[in-house]
């Protein structure tokens, strides 16, 4: 895969914004789905009075519920123009949308200033961001002294993924791109954060590829061969992942 980061960011953008990521992955987009995101939210310890990023932030299922869950504020920033008005559109239906708004921004570039939010999350994403260097050290820019990240993130163990899971559409799939969990650990401390907790999420991420796998075989029975390619990555990460090349974490970290 050779392509220029700016051109695997459009691919990721287009490639979530499409209805068919909302039919394939539900609405929230990640493993664990609303249990974990309620745990990552419990762990910014954040109230009223706070105001969280959620970077990478998709159709604002998560940002919307931290913000039920916690009532703090949330700046939902996503590189995609039809996720952020599709979002800001669900905020409005639900009554919060003064509390809770999307913004369009590039996760190694975000549109914040310096110590401006009280927490940060990023679910299912440092993945497919190129320069996941820049990326951490934006998050560490904008979040206030001893303001807490909550971070969840396909892992991949270095040389072990199988040629298949090195192609763009695995990159857009969370997977070519994925780096162990120590590794995301160290890139975090590395750009000024104390980390808290460290942990695998793995059978998360097998609850997901099942779901993601007998979707596909649905669409297949309807349009035939067009969702093969999709079978042949859910079949390839099942194998690494079953192998322990492959496997999903969480990571909170507080900012010095």
């Amino acid at each position: 895969m050779t392509l220029a980061p700016e051109e695997l960011k459009s691919c990721c953008t287009a490639a979530y914004a499409a209805p068919a990521a909302r039919w394939l992955l539900g609405d929230s987009f990640h493993p664990g789905g609303a249990e974990l995101t309620s745990r990552l939210g419990a762990s910014l310890q954040v109230c009223a009075e706070k105001t969280i990023v959620d970077v990478a932030s998709g159709p604002g299922t998560s940002a919307l519920q931290v913000a039920h869950e916690t009532g703090c504020s949330v700046i939902g920033i996503d590189l995609s123009p039809e996720s952020i008005n599709a979002a800001n559109v669900r905020a409005a239906e639900e009554g919060l949308d003064a509390r809770v708004r999307f913004v369009r921004g590039d996760a190694e570039a975000l549109p914040l200033d310096d110590c401006s939010v009280d927490g940060a999350l990023c679910e299912c994403s440092l993945c497919t961001f190129p320069d996941k260097a820049a990326a951490a050290s934006e998050l560490a820019r904008v979040l206030r002294p001893s303001a807490r990240l909550a971070l969840s993130d396909v892992t991949a163990a270095p040389g072990r993924l199988p040629p298949g899971l090195a192609s763009l559409e695995a990159w857009v799939a969370c997977l070519a791109g994925a780096q162990p969990l120590e590794e995301t650990a160290d890139l975090l401390e590395r750009a000024g954060f104390l980390l808290e907790t460290v942990e695998r999420w793995d059978d998360a991420l097998g609850e997901m590829i099942d779901r993601v796998e007998a979707r596909l075989r649905t669409a297949r029975f309807f349009v035939g061969d067009v969702v093969s390619r999709g079978l042949e990555l859910t079949a390839a990460a099942r194998d690494a992942l079953d192998d322990g090349a492959l496997g999903y974490g969480v990571v909170v970290a507080r900012r010095r």
